[in-house]
């Protein structure tokens, strides 16, 4: 099969994007032409996803605001707290944004005003301490944690000895359950996953605390509810086994984006949007996790999620100068898509349902060491055998990677 673009090459023919861009203030659109297009645009942002309802179950009959994260997000610190002042604030969602802004309404309306916060799936939430950043650093973050996980391109060395560790892979797991059911009310409230530590952490759902969350879930100013199905009525909302709806004033929806949606909804031409997302259950499925083999001269910079994302973002963003001046190649189409396939099948099977996030947390350093190899530079970054094993690895490790 052929190069990339004809030529493998990020330049050298005649062919252009044509780019519209459109003035959010008078409408107007203007369109450029260029040879090379770098989508910075990420998963989190531009397309919210709102969970759907049935007719007269919806917002349509709420008497009160709804309005998702990213808007209230968007609202400047002074109108932000004007809205939720005095408000019976109710938020959707579970995960960081969610309880995030929990935290910000208790903190504003304290125990005469408790926010409500309703989940459909609990994940593992850390206290925002030192020892938590300790913990995730030495058991998940180095070298060695890397040799307990299997990860794609593998050698056949390499998965025995993570068949052979994977005892202790799950003994790490639940030493950490262990930890935060003994540290945190994680039954007494609801907030006890279903799932391990393991898999929350695979698929990037393992999140910091805000601080001082659970004294104010222990005050009253936090509530937490439980609940698989959701509605809408004139005073609020309607949740599993609750006989009256719970009242609100205000509900935010914490409940995530649609970025892949929001990625194939860039290009005008049917092909590239096939290409990027052909099926509700095929990735966006990239080479070295920036180029599409059948998009030419094109790159897609922090689409993967990672528990690093701006590390990691700058250096694909290294990866990606060092092919546009020329100082490494690509390999064949069918090559791209095989290695891009490859990865596509290990973050289905370590994410599971969460697999659009495109999370490579279990194997990022492994990830990062095929950058330094492709642009020439030695992917250990620390000094000494050991060092290098045990220490946790951190975007600082990457500095003056090129530099000569």
């Amino acid at each position: 099969m052929g190069s990339w673009g004809g030529t493998g090459k990020p330049f050298g023919t005649e062919a252009k994007w044509h780019v519209k861009v459109q003035d959010t203030k008078n409408g107007s659109i203007q369109v450029f032409h260029t040879e090379f297009v770098v989508l910075c645009v990420g998963q989190f942002s531009g397309l919210p996803n709102i969970p759907e309802f049935l007719p007269n179950k919806g917002p349509e009959v709420f008497k009160g605001k709804v309005m998702h994260s990213e808007d209230f997000s968007a609202l400047n610190n002074s109108t932000a707290a004007e809205l939720i002042k005095t408000k019976r604030v109710t938020i959707v969602g579970s995960h960081k944004t969610a309880a995030d802004i929990a935290a910000e309404c208790a903190n504003a309306n304290g125990v005469k005003y408790p926010c409500t916060m309703i989940q459909r799936n609990a994940h593992w939430f850390l206290p925002s301490d030192k020892l938590s950043g300790l913990l995730l650093g030495f058991l998940y973050f180095n070298r060695f944690s890397e040799f307990l996980v299997h990860k794609p391109g593998e050698t056949f060395l390499l998965s025995f000895v993570a068949t052979m560790l994977s005892p202790l892979r799950w003994g790490i797991s639940k030493l950490i359950e262990t930890y935060l059911r003994w540290n945190l009310p994680l039954k007494k409230y609801g907030m006890l996953p279903k799932i391990s530590f393991l898999e929350d952490m695979s698929a990037c759902q393992t999140v910091m605390l805000p601080d001082k969350f659970y004294d104010r879930v222990e005050e009253g100013s936090i509530i937490i509810k439980n609940s698989q199905i959701l509605s809408f009525c004139e005073e609020g909302l309607i949740i599993d086994g609750e006989n009256q709806p719970i009242e609100t004033d205000v509900v935010i929806f914490a409940t995530g984006f649609k970025g892949d949606e929001k990625l194939r909804n860039i290009f005008e031409s049917p092909v590239f949007q096939n290409n990027i997302m052909g099926s509700p259950t095929s990735t966006v499925s990239l080479y070295r996790q920036i180029i599409h083999p059948r998009i030419p001269r094109l790159a897609i910079i922090g689409y993967n999620e990672n528990f690093s994302n701006l590390g990691r973002s700058e250096i694909k963003s290294v990866w990606l100068s060092q092919f546009l001046d020329g100082n490494l190649e690509l390999p064949s189409i069918r090559d791209m898509e095989k290695e891009a396939n490859m990865w596509a099948d290990h973050i289905k099977q370590v994410t599971g349902r969460y697999f659009r996030r495109a999370c490579i947390s279990n194997s990022s350093i492994w990830y990062t060491d095929q950058l330094c190899r492709d642009m020439g530079c030695n992917p250990r970054r620390k000094k000494g055998f050991l060092v290098d094993l045990f220490i946790p690895y951190a975007p600082t490790d990457y500095a003056g990677l090129t530099s000569k």
